[in-house]
Order: structure tokens, then sequence, then C-alpha cells
């Protein structure tokens, strides 16, 4: 059966961009045991393909196991698979097959899955110059997120890189949503959101150009030169460098009042 076949009270989707939750149809449940937790957050990471028990004991306890991780695992195996019962979602979903366990997706959904077909969608509009439709595919993956992922937990090497990754597609993914807001000509849309874009991610430097552009294309240009200094400062005090070349450039055609700077789309 296929996925937009499934009547919507028997839809699974499985929720990681936030708080690990697990929905079928209307109903939301979360796992409160956090071994358990970590557990299934691992299988939806590698899903429908095979952990083995060496990599999930290296995700539960770290380089300091107990002696009896094996029976541990088993155990925990046992309580995800009587959670997925409870939330009506069959057994088979966590098999175990040589040498290891796979979570079978199947005609579930991963909203980070979902997130990462959107960005490469919206990438790819955006680079054919489409940026209503870029704006509308980027934003729709950005709302997917709610919260850290996860909700904040970071154990072993496999959530791990999985949240660096994950993190940074989403840097990238707002990095093209304002390019497209610019390219529209809503730099008055983008301030606000660039603001808090520069306070959550101050080393990024992106962020802080297309702050300065969209504040100098509202009338705002002393703004835009502040945002320059304060960038220039914390880019000196974390990590003794001034700031990289496009960054300066804007600021150099803003202190000109370049022509350029009101030209859509802007390439610096």
């Amino acid at each position: 059966m296929l996925r937009s076949e499934i009547p919507p009270e028997r839809r699974i989707r499985y929720e990681l961009l936030g708080p690990l939750r697990v929905s079928v149809g209307q109903r939301t449940a979360a796992i409160s045991a956090h071994k358990v937790e970590i557990l299934l957050a691992v299988l939806l990471i590698r899903a429908n393909h095979i952990v083995t028990p060496g990599q999930l004991i290296d995700e539960l306890w770290g380089d300091r196991p107990p002696g009896r991780a094996t029976a541990g695992l088993h155990v925990y195996v046992s309580e995800l698979r009587k959670f997925l019962g409870r939330q009506n979602i069959p057994g088979r979903s966590i098999e175990t097959c040589s040498p290891g366990y796979t979570l079978r997706q199947d005609t579930a959904e991963i909203d980070f899955q979902s997130f990462l077909r959107l960005l490469r969608d919206g990438r790819r509009a955006a680079v054919e110059g489409r940026d209503e439709e870029a704006l509308e595919l980027l934003e729709t993956g950005i709302s997917l997120w709610h919260g850290p992922l996860l909700g904040g937990f970071s154990e072993g090497p496999i959530i791990s890189n999985f949240i660096t990754c994950l993190n940074e597609e989403r840097t990238e993914c707002l990095e093209l949503l304002v390019e497209s807001q610019l390219r529209l000509g809503r730099h008055r849309e983008a301030v606000g959101r660039l603001f808090s874009l520069v306070s959550e991610s101050p080393l990024h430097e992106a962020f802080h150009r297309q702050l300065m552009l969209a504040l100098y294309r509202s009338e705002r240009k002393a703004d835009a030169l502040r945002v320059y200094q304060k960038a220039r400062n914390i880019l000196s005090e974390e990590l003794g460098l001034e700031p990289c070349r496009a960054l300066q450039a804007v600021q150099r055609a803003i202190l000109l009042d370049e022509e350029s700077l009101l030209q859509l789309p802007l390439s610096v």
C-alpha cells in the first residue's frame, strides 16, 4: 500500500526534529524511559538498515557498558516493541536480523527524511531561479522543526553525528530561504528572522551579511553598519579573525551606497 493510500487515522509518523515522538493518526506518544528513547532514535536514524548490538551498546552506555550489557539491550528492545505495540504499530517494525536489529519503515513517515527532501527540492528551485517555489518548500521544511533535535539529548557517535549533520542542513535551509526572500524583494520580512539567526549562530557570517543587506534595503544604513561592527567584534573575540571577504565587501558597498546593493539578485 502506498503511503498516500493509508487512512489518516492509521498513518504512522516518527518525529526527531524536536522531542522524540511517535504519532498514529491523531494520537501522539513519547517514551519516558531514556534508554529506550535512545534505542528508538538510533533505529530511526538508520531506518531499514541493520544496527549491530555493539553499535547500540555504544549508544546506550558509551565506553563504560555494564557487565550484562547484551542482556540489558534485549530488555530495552523488548520494552520498545511493547511501546510501539501500545501505539498499534506492528511488532514486526523492529526486526531481529543477523547481525543485529533493524526498524522497518514500510509506509511510516520520519520527519527528518521529509525535511531533507524539502531542502533538496528547495535548493534545486533556488538554483533554477524559482524563488517563490523555493521559499514555499524551504518554509515548509523549517516548519517541521519543533525544537532542538531529539529534545537536546546527545549520546553516542550515531546520534551525535546525526545531530551535527542535521543542524548543518537546517542552517543551509535557513540561509537559502533568506536568500530567496531577498531576491524577491522581501527584505523587511527577513529582518526579524535574521536578527534571531545571528543571535542563535553568531559565528555564521552569511547571516550577518544577509541582515546587513536586508537592513540597508529597508533604509536602515546605520543599523546595517552596526551589524557589521558587532560581527567583527564577535569574530575577533571568539576566533581572533577578521570578517570574511563577502562580509567586508558588503560593508564597503554600504559605505559607498553602491547601486548594486539594490539590485536583485545580489552577488557578492
